[in-house]
């Protein structure tokens, strides 16, 4: 079972100390530190020993609100799970790529379901996920239907994921998380949260100073790999 690191973020400590208590209580988890306020998870997560695999976040906080903090993470920050006592922000959140919603007070089953969801993805595995013949992708020309192996990547721009078939491109307004979820978790990994990639399309790895990597394709398309995935990727490749 992949053990994972959790940052706890709430400006309200009583909150924090029930956070604690169900993590103690919970298989496979361990607790990576606690903070009081968006900045100060930030600055927690900057630093250089930092080994976050997922942030519980509450919301609406002084200073920086966990929306907020949540879109600094960047691609390369740790999975996130919200928890508030707000239902207003949902919306917003998935939008940002966020694991879970926990609605306080939280409960240890949901906790425990939210937790083993960020495991599936940091592992690499979906559930319920199947091979498929072919994708279909929605388009504004209609339904077209993709060999997944010509698939070398998908790019989320901001308002449409962009599909680099071997040599051309569809435009598609599915989610980039639609997608990794209809296909293969052996061949398809969320290289960050605008990105997923064929790893057998990869034709070459470059470190980075973050810790992440360029990923070069075919085409000559250059993919950068979040310092949090390539830790995944390195777990699958056998290097650490």
């Amino acid at each position: 079972m992949t053990t994972l690191r959790i940052l706890i973020v709430d400006d309200e400590e009583l909150a924090r100390r029930r956070l604690v208590r169900l993590l103690a209580d919970l298989p496979g988890v361990e607790l990576a530190g606690e903070c009081d306020g968006g900045q100060a998870a930030l600055a927690r997560l900057r630093e250089p020993d930092a080994d976050v695999d997922v942030v519980l976040l509450d919301i609406r906080m002084p200073g920086l609100t966990g929306l907020e903090t949540a879109a600094l993470l960047g691609d390369d920050g740790p999975y996130v799970v919200f928890t508030t006592a707000h239902d207003d922000h949902a919306v917003d959140a998935f939008d940002l790529g966020v694991v879970d919603y926990l609605l306080k007070p939280i409960e240890a089953v949901r906790l425990h379901r939210a937790l083993e969801r960020a495991r599936q993805r940091l592992s690499g595995q979906r559930g319920g996920s199947r091979e498929l013949v072919r994708l279909p992708v929605t388009t504004r020309e209609g339904i077209i239907l993709v060999d997944p192996q010509v698939l070398t990547h998908a790019v989320f721009d901001g308002a449409l994921v962009t599909l680099h078939l071997d040599g051309r491109t569809l435009l598609t307004d599915q989610s980039l998380q639609d997608l990794e979820d209809r296909l293969s978790a052996a061949a398809f990994e969320r290289v960050h949260r605008r990105a997923l990639v064929n790893l057998e399309k990869i034709e070459r790895l470059e470190p980075l100073e973050t810790g992440g990597y360029n990923a070069r394709m075919p085409g000559g398309d250059v993919v950068p790999i979040s310092r949090q995935a390539a830790r995944r990727l390195r777990r699958r490749l056998g290097l650490s």
